[in-house]
């Protein structure tokens, strides 16, 4: 297959519902890869009127009372952010061709290695080449970022009108993917959060996800996996339909932002070590899976075997962490998230939001439980919607009023779903837990009671940065702000350009705050350790062999993590790496000291 023109070696993976909502619009000019989520169809809907006007683009609202609008919202928004994207593009390279400060702005921005950013350097040393001769060369070389899109595989919800549920292909996740499938978009859609069957089934309704006659492939698919495991489980699944995963998103368990999914204590670098090793075994695997499927429904079948990119992502934060990635595991591009939040040429956040970001420290990003799926959800201390949520809890009133409804995925009460977070739902589960407060301690009660209100509902509180820094009218309960950093938030505390940004990942410049920051992979450790402790502090069911053998296994397989972290980092390598052995050792003997419970 052909090569694509990758400008960057880094990508803006997606963050939250709101917050890289139009990262393409902000940044593919310049040759970045960015990733929408398409869960929320009415912040799509706001932002398609929004960007319409901005742009004086024709806007048809799409509103919830047409067949299938939550697809048509998508799809309509998906084909304006083209649309601006392309014009652009075609404007940016316009003006590399005439301007020459222009262009050596662009060159600061690009990869130490890349052939792109000498072949420019090259045109302005010469200094005589006329612009259609510059004009030509970036035709050639540069091409805009991807404009990818997200599913939560998890945020499937049945949907129902008048209590007579719809057919499946009108589920929340279903709906995205139509939305994605029948967009003007050549791009790839990230499935988050696991395996989904019906969903991955679903692809084989839209032509675009299979080769073309040329081996091309319109409608790419990535996996954000945290093992390899999960990745072969996953890519043969779909092989078996003739569905080809182009790209292995690795992140890390733990040291990531939003929902974190603990892996059973395997470490990042040893995740990523296997899928270094297993490449070649991961494409014969699932390639002759996949090439049979596509015979079977007598589809073209490509010539050559087709790429798979294997790329990381969770917790990078220097020049020298994301070069690591590229040299020693030979990823193809490295995901830098959280330090994106403090770019406003990148990112969607209001200014409020932003201002209790830089001002974070290690202290106040915690990884807290108040998401309605039930999975650990990254957080920091002092954001409007827990202010509110609290006042809320104070007078008796707590819960969402739960206009948007994407997480009512219990079914506890009924076929149509319940979300944790709802008003409706904790009104119930408080009620009942009123009537044991008589038999139970002060403290049992309130911790209880605390696991019922905490719970935020995500859905408005992911969306309203975008409306406030946009001054787009919010109706409805007030629920300020949920955002989602990760924990390398802690080591950046000023708001910097996309230039900025961009030379401190190519070690040009740094960004970072005087805070000690540890390695990457040693940050992650540490999260693991404490996960283990708590999980284990905090555990009040009965006591079994299953829990004990789980720990057990936990500990021994993030032993083994840190003797391969020991032997990567040795100082013979690095003199540097004494800091790094020093900090490995700290959280070792952390580790020895937890003690697993018996029976």
């Amino acid at each position: 297959m052909t090569a694509s023109k990758q400008v960057h070696s880094f990508h803006i993976p997606v963050m939250g519902l709101a917050y890289t909502i139009d990262s393409p619009i902000r940044v593919a000019q310049f040759g970045i890869s960015s990733v929408i989520s398409i869960i929320d169809d009415d912040l799509l809907e706001k932002m398609n009127a929004f960007y319409s006007q901005k742009f004086s683009l024709p806007y048809q609202e799409i509103s919830q009372k047409v067949e299938d609008y939550r697809a048509k919202r998508i799809t309509a928004y998906l084909n304006l952010v083209d649309t601006i994207v392309k014009d652009k593009f075609a404007k940016f390279k316009e003006e590399l061709s005439e301007s020459k400060s222009a262009m050596e702005s662009f060159i600061s921005m690009l990869p130490n290695t890349s052939g792109l950013r000498e072949g420019l350097s090259k045109i302005l040393e010469e200094g005589v080449a006329i612009k259609e001769t510059i004009k030509s060369y970036i035709d050639a070389h540069l091409s805009a970022g991807e404009i990818d899109v997200n599913i939560m595989t998890k945020i499937d919800k049945d949907n129902f009108i008048k209590n007579k549920q719809l057919p499946i292909e009108f589920n929340d996740a279903h709906a995205s993917l139509r939305g994605f499938a029948k967009s003007n978009l050549a791009s790839s859609v990230v499935l988050s959060a696991g395996m989904n069957p019906r969903l991955y089934s679903y692809f084989e309704k839209f032509n675009d996800f299979y080769p073309d006659d040329n081996g091309q492939i319109k409608k790419k698919i990535i996996l954000k996996v945290s093992d390899f495991r999960s990745a072969i489980i996953q890519g043969k699944f779909l092989a078996k339909k003739g569905l080809w995963v182009s790209e292995y998103r690795v992140e890390s368990g733990l040291n990531c932002g939003g929902h974190a999914f603990a892996t059973e204590g395997f470490l990042f670098g040893p995740i990523l070590e296997e899928f270094k090793t297993k490449k070649s075994e991961l494409i014969q695997d699932t390639h002759a899976v996949f090439i049979k499927a596509l015979e079977d429904k007598n589809l073209p079948v490509p010539k050559q075997p087709l790429d798979i990119k294997i790329t990381a992502q969770g917790g990078v934060g220097t020049a020298d962490e994301h070069e690591f990635l590229i040299a020693n595991y030979g990823v193809d591009s490295v995901g830098w998230g959280t330090p994106f939040l403090l770019v406003p040429e990148a990112t969607s956040v209001d200014d409020e939001t932003r201002k209790l970001m830089m001002g974070a420290k290690e202290s106040d990003l915690y990884l807290s439980d108040i998401s309605p799926l039930g999975v650990p959800f990254n957080a920091i201390r002092g954001t409007s919607n827990e202010f509110f949520k609290q006042q809320r809890i104070a007078k008796n009133k707590a819960g969402s009023s739960c206009p948007k409804k994407l997480l009512a995925l219990s079914k506890e009460f009924g076929p149509e779903g319940i979300c944790t977070a709802s008003k409706k739902y904790q009104d119930v589960k408080l009620a009942e837990l009123d009537e044991r407060k008589e038999s139970m301690d002060t403290s049992k009660y309130e911790i209880a009671k605390n696991k019922i209100t905490e719970k935020s509902c995500l859905c408005v509180g992911l969306a309203n940065a975008s409306y406030l820094e946009n001054q787009i009218p919010i109706k409805g309960q007030q629920q300020g702000v949920v955002i989602c950093p990760g924990p390398n938030l802690a080591y950046f505390d000023k708001e910097v350009s996309l230039s900025q940004m961009a030379q401190h990942i190519y070690g040009r410049l740094s960004v970072l705050s005087e805070t000690y920051r540890p390695n990457m992979f040693v940050k992650e450790l540490k999260m693991y350790v404490d996960y283990l402790r708590n999980d284990i502090a905090n555990f009040t069911d009965e006591l079994s062999a299953k829990n004990i053998k789980r720990w057990v296994a936990f500990k021994s397989n993030l032993l083994d993590g840190i003797a391969y972290y020991q032997d990567l980092f040795k100082e013979t390598i690095n003199p540097e790496n004494g800091l790094i052995q020093a900090d490995i050792i700290t959280y070792k003997n952390e580790l020895n000291k937890i003690e697993i419970p018996v029976l």
